[in-house]
Order: structure tokens, then sequence, then C-alpha cells
């Protein structure tokens, strides 16, 4: 069964929804006993890095991910707590589960990146398969990860490049919004999901 972790930062709702639209077996995750059991996890999360990793550290929640060895999916602020750090207000520490840090989106360009935008993949993983070679999915965030080209599996252009899909070992994340990006975000959580049974 995957698990959904609910840690109070963000609308769950459209997650659930495309979960049930799937038939995806999945339970909600509020206590950090309840992870080990799970096949796969997924981080979703939406707001500030210091709020969401704050969260996370008072669950006990942090500790267990950095430890765990199955599949696990951050999504949006998800996906950038997986990094090293961040530079939103002030510099916060992540889960460092991939190296890298998040910095402010900057340019001419209206901020946040907000709506949808066409992806660039540069190295297939296990979310991208099947869903073309440059899909358009829905992004909403004014930070973006700097990481090594190594852990970049796909990009978006925003005024510059914009990490979009990061992967290391068993720990991948998406910056946009799988959920609510139409068919290829619904192909992209089952993706994930195929790799956790």
């Amino acid at each position: 069964m995957i698990g959904v972790i609910d840690y109070g930062v963000g609308n769950m709702f459209s997650l659930y929804n495309a979960l049930n639209f799937l038939n995806v077996e999945y339970s909600v995750v509020i206590d950090k006993d309840q992870i080990n059991d799970k096949s796969g996890l997924i981080l979703p999360g939406v707001g500030a890095f210091p709020e969401g990793i704050k969260k996370l550290n008072e669950m006990g929640i942090s500790e267990i991910l950095k430890k765990y060895k199955k599949p696990l999916l951050g999504i949006c602020l998800g996906m950038q707590l997986l990094f090293d750090e961040s530079e939103e207000f002030v510099l916060t520490k992540g889960l460092g589960l991939i190296p890298g840090r998040l910095e402010k989106i900057t340019g001419s360009f209206k901020i946040p990146h907000m709506g949808w935008n066409q992806l660039d993949i540069h190295n297939h993983s296990v979310l991208t398969k099947d869903i073309g070679d440059k899909p358009y999915v829905y992004f909403v965030h004014s930070f973006k990860a700097v990481t090594p080209y190594e852990y970049i599996v796909a990009t978006a252009n925003y005024g510059s490049e914009i990490t979009a899909i990061v992967s290391n070992k068993n720990v991948c994340g998406t910056q946009f919004h799988p959920e609510i990006s139409g068919d290829i975000g619904l192909k992209i959580l089952m993706n994930f999901i195929g790799g956790c049974l």
C-alpha cells in the first residue's frame, strides 16, 4: 500500500482525487509509525520550505525519510524538501536526499511560475515512461532546485532552466503537480505506483 504523508502543508484534495480516480490503494500517513510498512511514499506539499521541514521534524518523520529505502516521490514543496537546503526566507536545511539547494527564480518573467509548461527530458526514469518527449505539465512555484546534472531527469524553460523532475536512487520528485496535470500527470503517478509494486 502507498502512503501519502499529510504534514499539514497544502491542499491534499487534488492528490487524493487523482489517486482515487486511478483506483490506487493508499492510506494517509499522519504519524511516523505508519511509514515503514508502506510499499512507497508520496510527500506532497504547497507553501514555504522552512514551515514544511519544521512540521516534518516535529512529527519525527524527517529522520525516518532519510533512512527510507523504498520508493519516495516528492511533489512541489515535497520535492524541494528532498534537497540539502533552501534560501527561502532564511537558509534552512532540508532532508539531504538529493544534493543541491533551492534558489529564488529571477528574471523578467512573472513570479510565481504558474501554469502549463513543457518538459525537456534529459534522462529517463521510471516517472517518464511513455509520457512522450515534450509533454506539458502544471507548475506553481517561486523557487527552483539547483542540483548537479546527474540528478536531473527533466527541465522546463521559464526565462531560465527550471529543474522539473529529479531522481536519486529510490528518491524522485516533480516540481510540478502531476495530480493536476491531466493525462500526463496521471501517467506519471501511475509510473511511480508501478515502481512500488
